[in-house]
């Protein structure tokens, strides 16, 4: 049996957010059935914070409400208490928040103080554990700050270890401007996996740099088995100057069938859904790989 790698689907929010053009909600549903078509089973599909800063996420909850019922896990990010309600009564059973490692990227981002943002992520821990959600933490700007530049290691290892103690059953780690190296990442990575252990942290990278394959790889090599990553290698904050897309799912399923994991994801499918959120968004963003996964298909190999 092939050692599984989960892939969680961040295009129908962090792929979207940037964009130029803003999907509709029947049109996000949509781009969520054929990631589901292709055997993505958790994804992230939305996020409820306020229309004006985000129009691209106005809708949220018709898009939850939309959503098929069974085996899989969706996910929908939260800035503030406001939002945590939101994603409550919307039937959500995941949600997940974000704290910067950096007190400017916070400021920028949801406009709270470092020790602000930790109250409310205690908050929502302790309510999310009463109402029976699972809340996912994340920590961005892990290794660089578009603003403050590198991040000590430590910083990032005690922020960790203060949202573990408050309740957190999950912890990602954000390249959020995608300026880590895989030196970098093995090194943090390393410390963490020792102190915390791989199965409570998962890793989001950026392809800024043309490192996010490269910086998952040497996550997985520290153990790491679960990633964020978004259909067509769309993404970027709009508060993080230089932010780029996300890795591309396609690429990163690619590599790990490759190494012999099971991501349980078809890759012919997957192309699809690439091909499908391009002509929704009108942009000419595709995966490294998807020429070669293209002529594959064509061959009749996959």
């Amino acid at each position: 049996m092939a050692e599984k790698i989960i892939i969680n689907d961040v295009g129908p929010r962090d792929g979207l957010q940037n964009q130029a053009v803003i999907l509709e909600p029947q049109q996000r549903v949509a781009l969520i059935h054929a990631l589901i078509a292709a055997g993505v089973k958790h994804i992230e599909v939305g996020s409820f914070v306020s229309p004006a800063a985000v129009p691209a996420m106005s809708g949220t909850a018709d898009v939850i409400a939309a959503l098929p019922k069974g085996d899989f896990h969706f996910s929908a990010l939260i800035p503030n208490l406001k939002g945590y309600e939101l994603a409550k009564a919307s039937g959500i059973d995941t949600v997940s928040l974000v704290i910067a490692a950096s007190n400017t990227m916070n400021e920028k981002n949801i406009r709270m103080s470092n020790s602000q943002v930790m109250s409310f992520a205690k908050d929502v821990l302790g309510r999310s554990h009463t109402d029976e959600l699972i809340t996912l933490a994340c920590i961005a700007t892990a290794w660089e700050c578009p603003f403050e530049g590198l991040i000590p290691e430590n910083t990032v290892i005690d922020l960790c270890a203060e949202l573990f103690a408050a309740g957190a059953q999950e912890v990602v780690l954000a390249d959020t401007i995608g300026a880590a190296s895989p030196g970098q990442v093995r090194s943090l990575m390393t410390k963490l996996v020792s102190e915390f252990g791989a199965h409570r942290l998962s890793c989001h990278f950026h392809d800024t740099r043309a490192m996010g394959v490269a910086n998952l790889y040497a996550a997985v090599e520290c153990g790491i088995r679960k990633f964020d990553s978004s259909i067509g290698g769309l993404g970027g904050c709009p508060f993080a100057p230089g932010a780029s897309g996300n890795v591309a799912t396609e690429d990163v399923v690619l590599m790990l069938n490759q190494m012999g994991f099971d991501t349980g994801i078809d890759l012919g499918k997957l192309i699809t859904a690439a091909d499908l959120v391009a002509a929704q968004t009108r942009t000419n963003t595709s995966a490294n790989s998807a020429k070669w996964i293209k002529r594959q298909v064509e061959k009749g190999l996959l």
